[in-house]
């Protein structure tokens, strides 16, 4: 078997999913509308709030799993 941490691991990849498909299905006019924007956005900015999402979701994580 594949232990706790990859079985907690794939459930992530897993609702990441559920998620993304939900808003495609549910909002897909919107989507373009956002690709739209963000490619109006440098690169650097871009970086950064990606590097602020990943750290505050590690931090998330780790209130919640302790």
């Amino acid at each position: 078997s594949w232990g706790a941490g990859m079985t907690d691991f794939l459930t992530a990849l897993a609702l990441v999913l559920v998620i993304e498909g939900l808003f495609l299905a549910i909002l897909p006019h919107r989507l373009h509308q956002i690709v739209r924007m963000l490619e109006a956005v440098p690169p650097e900015s871009l970086r950064v709030g990606g590097l602020a999402a990943a750290v505050l979701g590690v931090f998330a994580v780790w209130l919640l799993r302790g």
